[in-house]
């Protein structure tokens, strides 16, 4: 039993077009799924990924339209990573984001690695990191109507960085729950805070790290567009997920028990500073229902929806995905 990275990041919007804009045509991910939330069929439920929507790749966004904005702070999943092939990559996206008017700060350092900070259109706190001398687990493959050449594309994701108000529990459940390694610290760029812990877990690298901050002088955080609901960690297949959830069990913690989200199955927990994490498999995938060609283009429902495809299509606006950006676009 050992995760093998992150599998996706689940965070908010309130504007499931401009969203989809954002996230196929500015940052140029495909758009590998586009289905509802299944714990509320009112709202989609947008994935976004590499070629194919391979697991580590995975950007979700429920789609939430009169969520507030969210407010900043402890007790969050307080900035997502992702993986650009190298330094010279931060440079075209340093000026990708001037050209398309996107909120960033300078290319600095952060845990010995090139990063490039910056926020969609909702204030989404996200992050380019270089896997110039990244060694570990391997990155995705970027889809080739992308809008952003391959050579700098985003291969997937990076370091989750959590942000809490008292360290010890989190990582405590990290090391002795879950099976991460301590591997460094790195300087909080907030003064008087303390440093920033880094692990990591399976074959180590940018795409299984948890970057864990704590801070003593924000509030709690209040989760709403343009914040970031849950993280799930890889599972390699459904019968390691049933051993996971008798050691959940186990660690007494209260939990969701086996759920089949259809395109993987999962655990859901909370850790003691109350972040959502999940537990998924890396399979079936998200061509399981579509054709590799066209997957995002129309709305996906798993077998057990299917029923009520009429309830669901009259609760949702129009969404046009079936023309993904391709560089012909620009």
């Amino acid at each position: 039993m050992e995760l093998k990275g992150i599998h996706h990041v689940s965070a908010i919007t309130a504007n499931a077009p401009g969203n989809f804009e954002f996230y196929t045509k500015v940052l140029g991910l495909r758009l590998i799924k586009k289905t509802v939330n299944q714990d509320d069929i009112s709202v989609y439920h947008l994935f976004y990924g590499d070629v194919k929507g391979n697991p580590g790749t995975e950007l979700t966004f429920f789609e939430i339209p009169n969520a507030g904005q969210n407010r900043d702070g402890n007790e969050s999943i307080s900035a997502i990573s992702l993986r650009v092939p190298n330094d010279a990559a931060l440079e075209y996206w340093k000026n990708r984001f001037e050209e398309f008017n996107v909120e960033h700060e300078p290319i600095a350092e952060r845990a010995g690695r090139s990063t490039l900070a910056f926020r969609d259109f909702e204030g989404q706190r996200l992050i380019l990191v270089s896997d110039e001398h990244d060694e570990g687990v391997p990155g995705g493959i970027p889809w080739d109507r992308s809008p952003v050449p391959a050579e700098q594309g985003i291969v997937g994701l990076g370091p989750v960085k959590l942000t809490v108000s008292n360290a010890e529990p989190t990582a405590l459940v990290l090391t002795e729950l879950l099976g991460f390694r301590r591997k460094g610290t790195y300087p909080s760029a907030a003064a008087g805070q303390p440093d920033i812990q880094v692990f990591e877990t399976g074959q180590g690298g940018t795409g299984t790290e948890i970057h864990l901050e704590e801070r003593h002088d924000l509030p709690k955080e209040r989760l709403g567009r343009g914040g970031m609901h849950h993280v799930a960690f890889r599972v390699d297949n459904e019968e390691e997920l049933k051993q996971w959830i008798e050691r959940v069990r186990k660690f007494k913690f209260p939990n969701s028990g086996f759920v089949d989200r259809f395109y993987f199955r999962s655990l859901y927990f909370r850790e003691p500073n109350g972040i959502l994490f999940e537990l998924a498999t890396d399979g079936p995938g998200f061509d399981t229902d579509e054709d590799i060609m066209h997957l995002g283009e129309s709305l996906a429902l798993p077998p057990f929806l299917e029923s009520k495809r009429a309830q669901i299509e009259a609760m949702l606006k129009p969404l046009d995905t079936k023309q993904q950006s391709s560089a012909s676009d620009f």
